[in-house]
């Protein structure tokens, strides 16, 4: 993946950029240098050697430069040839093990290094909104786990499960094409759609690629790896089980809904998901990724039948309130009709600690910017703007996080740029906290109370 930003840069510049990794061993190298120079000098001196290179050099220049002069022009000269010298060392090194060559592979691979270095983030959902979430975050690190839901038995994804047996692939093809090259090809190829054709028509390629991988391979996660590296994504793409799942709801008045496509449809309040049968055996992967992380990101997304899916899987909702790592909750923008009209980012956190039957949260990041253009047109379809009630959000135990992160255009949708700035931020913000913790002084056997 290119940096735009850096991309943006002179060439000059771009050297100068903080983070590549660069400057710093050009300063350990700068004085080595010196003290190499030093010893060396040193070591003539200490021996009687009739050795003075200044008094050579002031022979011949002494005449156009005055000393102090000449120290400077001297050190100025140094310092460029060893940046000169070691710029060009370092082309030569990433030209020999870059394919194409020239300076645009430099930059990507110096690029590509500092983004190995950044947070290890699993990001746990489905639908759009993971998508929008990990566009957002792979600009900032590479370290990058979505672990998506495989409950969806609607539109293409559904037809697919019932005809070859395949889990469904939408909602891991979003992620795939999220986390890939954007300006590649087969990115915009996994998107497209058929229109027309029996039996075709409504598919995505992505969809029909992944189910074609997965009877080549016999199996979904190695479908998903294979077409991974096809995509030359950043990070990687888990299903959080490899069992096939119904996803069911119990609305308020007792009733239960069977389908995940159905749920959305019953016009009634969701009391709980589950899934029929209820055990799903967990990735091991998954849990692996979970043990590891760095911070952990719910949504943002369909509470009830994106999110809420994943941790109904066995273990993966204990797995994460048992982690050591920053656990983050992005609510959605906007009310889903027939899922969570009328909720407001309490109910929605309070929905999820709920119905995963663990603590999965410690921040909470909801919306402080009302949509402006389009929210005449999403009151039409009964949906509002979730409202952020921060005080009943820290009631629950939660931190919340208000910010101003939308985008309307065709939609209101979280801006995935905005989005990922504020989730680093977070964990930034955490990580610093956590390092600067101070231990009561009850664990160092010492008492506070008065003498």
């Amino acid at each position: 993946m290119k940096s735009r930003r850096l991309q943006s840069l002179p060439p000059v510049l771009r050297w100068a950029y903080p983070g590549l990794g660069v400057k710093r061993w050009l300063v350990v190298v700068v004085v080595g240098i010196l003290l190499l120079v030093n010893g060396v000098d040193r070591y003539l001196v200490a021996e009687g050697a009739g050795v003075n290179a200044n008094e050579w050099v002031d022979s011949f220049v002494s005449d156009y430069f005055s000393p102090s002069n000449l120290a400077w022009i001297f050190a100025l000269l140094g310092i460029a040839l060893i940046f000169f010298g070691i710029r060009q060392w370092l082309i030569a090194i990433l030209r020999a093990s870059t394919t194409g060559g020239g300076r645009d592979n430099i930059i990507d691979t110096l690029m590509e290094m500092r983004l190995q270095q950044g947070y290890k983030v699993v990001a746990v959902g489905g639908g759009t909104g993971l998508s929008t979430l990990l566009r957002g975050l792979k600009r900032k690190t590479s370290n990058l786990t979505a672990v998506v839901t495989v409950s969806d038995d609607g539109g293409s994804s559904g037809r697919l499960q019932k005809e070859l047996g395949v889990l469904p692939p939408g909602d891991v093809r979003n992620c795939l094409v999220a986390l890939a090259d954007d300006e590649a090809m087969v990115t915009d190829l996994f998107k497209y759609r058929f229109s027309e054709g029996e039996g075709l028509s409504g598919h995505s390629f992505g969809n029909l690629f992944l189910a074609a991988m997965s009877g080549i391979t016999g199996n979904f996660d190695k479908a998903i790896k294979e077409s991974s590296r096809v995509l030359n994504i950043k990070g990687r793409v888990l299903p959080s089980t490899l069992g096939i799942v119904r996803l069911c709801a119990r609305l308020e008045d007792g009733t239960v809904v069977e389908g995940e496509s159905n749920i959305s449809m019953s016009g009634q309040r969701i009391k709980q998901v589950f899934f029929d049968p209820p055990y799903a055996a967990p990735l091991a992967e998954v849990l692996t990724a979970i043990a590891e992380a760095d911070a952990i990101v719910l949504g943002p997304g369909s509470l009830f039948t994106s999110i809420v899916p994943n941790v109904l899987v066995d273990r993966i909702a204990h797995e994460i309130a048992a982690s050591p790592a920053v656990k983050i909750y992005v609510c959605n923008v906007m009310t889903q009709p027939g899922e969570t009209d009328g909720m407001t980012a309490s109910d929605h956190v309070e929905a999820l600690i709920e119905n995963a039957g663990a603590k999965i949260c410690d921040y909470a990041i909801v919306n402080d910017e009302p949509p402006s253009k389009l929210r005449e047109v999403y009151a039409k379809e009964g949906q509002i703007p979730v409202t952020a009630d921060v005080d009943r959000i820290r009631g629950l135990g939660v931190t919340p996080v208000r910010a101003q992160m939308i985008s309307e255009t065709v939609n209101v949708r979280h801006d995935p740029e905005k989005l990922g700035e504020q989730v680093l931020g977070v964990i930034d913000r955490a990580v610093a906290h956590r390092a600067s913790y101070v231990k009561p002084s009850r664990v160092y056997g010492r008492s506070n109370s008065p003498a």
